[in-house]
């Protein structure tokens, strides 16, 4: 700007103000993105658990997020209080030592009208009787197994170890018979932080000693077993 005031003369050049700052703007990032620090925490916690395929844990997300794990934590457990309180259709439970979002029980009509739509079950009867038991009298070998459910079950417990629903737990000393148990894909399928949130239903299961006397020659196997034992006639 110039002027004039009496004889003397002056001219003042202002500068032109420089872009303004954005908050979190860093070198090579787009223009008005936030760094993985300084976004929002709950909301970001919600768009990483819209995306995991298996629970996520409290030090995981800390990592990802660059926060404490004592603020993700207080955050998660917020978050699933807000959900509770305001009766939404999911929830964000901590199962298998990890979050993720479930579908609420109180709409399980719903979700289950819709996967079974023109579908079917993705576990036979069989296979999940096979995994009750399993599930009740963990660690057991197949032949034990058998021997509950009165029926060979080699082949259904083949195919819960193709699905990772069982796996195997060492050996049974007195017969050298492979153990199986549980997987932590269990817990996380059924929605248990762990075993101690099995229904009670074990009463209803033969006790071990009930079917000693079956096991390993009692039930009838038609193939070879993984234990090495081989095929018996009777």
């Amino acid at each position: 700007m110039s002027g004039g005031a009496g004889n003397g003369a002056y001219d003042i050049t202002e500068a032109e103000p420089g872009p303004a700052e954005v908050p979190g703007d860093r070198p090579g990032a787009p223009a008005g993105t936030l760094g993985v620090a300084e976004l929002a925490l709950k909301p970001a916690l919600e768009a990483v658990l819209m995306v995991v395929d298996e629970p996520a844990t409290e030090e995981h997300l800390a990592r990802v997020l660059q926060r404490p794990r004592r603020a993700i934590a207080l955050a998660l457990r917020e978050l699933s209080d807000d959900y509770a309180r305001q009766g939404r259709g999911f929830d964000l439970r901590l199962v298998a030592g990890g979050w993720r979002f479930y579908s609420r029980a109180a709409y399980a009509d719903a979700v289950e009208s819709f996967v079974l739509d023109g579908q079917q079950a993705r576990l036979t009867q069989a296979a999940l009787e096979t995994l009750a038991v399993v599930a009740y009298r963990q660690p057991v070998s197949r032949s034990r197994v058998s021997a509950v459910r009165g029926v060979n079950c080699d082949g259904v417990m083949r195919t819960l170890l193709q699905r990772g629903l069982v796996e195997e737990a060492g050996t049974e000393p007195e017969t050298g018979a492979i153990l199986y148990r549980t997987t932590n894909y269990f817990l996380e399928r059924m929605g248990l932080r762990g075993l101690d949130e099995l229904p009670e239903l074990a009463p209803f299961l033969p006790e071990a000693d009930a079917v000693e006397g079956d096991s390993p020659e009692g039930i009838p196997s038609f193939d070879v077993d993984d234990s090495g034992d081989s095929q018996t006639d009777h």
